[in-house]
């Protein structure tokens, strides 16, 4: 459910970025999601013409960049990206004292406007 929220921020954030370079409509907007961020893209497109409804953003597709989780090891320092999305022990050492370097993002990278 949290989508509906996440969703409604955008479009606010996308429509004051429209009305600031008065646009006339907002076309494409592209999303950069981490594949550890909670935010699932079907939910996000879901809400997005219920929410757009009646807006600058009515229309617009939206466009999901996937990032991947990448870790790095605290014992040893290696670096791995995750292949089958579960959070797992460094596959060289077994520790599991692990950093997220990437993959938990979630931002509105660009909007595409008329």
């Amino acid at each position: 459910m949290h989508e509906l929220a996440i969703t409604q921020r955008i479009a606010e954030i996308a429509i004051q970025h429209a009305e600031d370079n008065n646009a006339s409509r907002i076309t494409a907007l592209y999303l950069v999601l981490g594949n550890l961020s909670s935010v699932v893209d079907d939910s996000v497109q879901f809400y997005w013409d219920i929410v757009t409804k009646d807006t600058l953003c009515e229309g617009a597709t939206l466009h999901f960049q996937r990032v991947p989780a990448k870790l790095q090891c605290q014992n040893c320092g290696h670096t791995y990206i995750l292949t089958d999305g579960k959070l797992s022990s460094c596959p060289l050492c077994d520790s599991i004292d692990i950093h997220v370097i990437q993959g938990k993002e979630f931002r509105l990278e660009s909007i595409e406007i008329e």
